[in-house]
């Protein structure tokens, strides 16, 4: 492995642990040249998830589009980052499951609320603007009597 901050290939691994429910290992190193430490991670090579583009082009999923998308939609919300961490990691788990090759970036977007609306409904709010491309108040004001009505259905009201 290659250090981060020097380029040497000499390190030493000093703690591996599994992580992302046992799907990866997570390698603490130290390069032996500088001195310093960093941390890689070792996950099992699979087919890559293609996403269906609205416009119907084809583009290899990546994980940090979701993850920036989500954490957009939590700025200044109670929402940590091990939680949009879980939920992505959850959102890929079930994908995989399916054994999905293909999979719509609309289909992405639902996945996502799913998740989202439990953890935080202003997040949820703010995401599905964005995802369901909302031009109007009239928009957002339905999109919140959907969660008021969901809130008392659970709630039992």
């Amino acid at each position: 492995m290659k250090c981060p901050y020097c380029s040497s290939e000499e390190d030493k691994v000093l703690d591996s642990r599994p992580v992302q429910d046992g799907s990866a290992i997570r390698r603490r190193r130290e390069c032996l040249k500088c001195g310093r430490r960093f941390t890689t991670y070792e996950y099992v090579e699979r087919m890559p998830l293609m996403v269906i583009k609205r416009d119907g082009r084809h583009e290899p999923y990546d994980r940090q589009k979701v993850v920036n998308g989500i954490v957009l939609a939590c700025r200044k919300r109670p929402v940590g980052r091990n939680e949009i961490e879980r939920l992505v990691d959850a959102l890929e788990r079930r994908l995989e499951e399916e054994g999905r090759v293909e999979v719509s970036s609309a289909e992405i977007g639902e996945l996502v609320l799913e998740q989202l609306i439990g953890i935080d409904p202003v997040a949820y709010v703010r995401f599905a603007s964005v995802y369901r491309q909302f031009t109007s108040p009239e928009q957002f004001v339905e999109e919140l009597r959907k969660i008021r009505k969901e809130a008392r259905g659970v709630r039992g009201e």
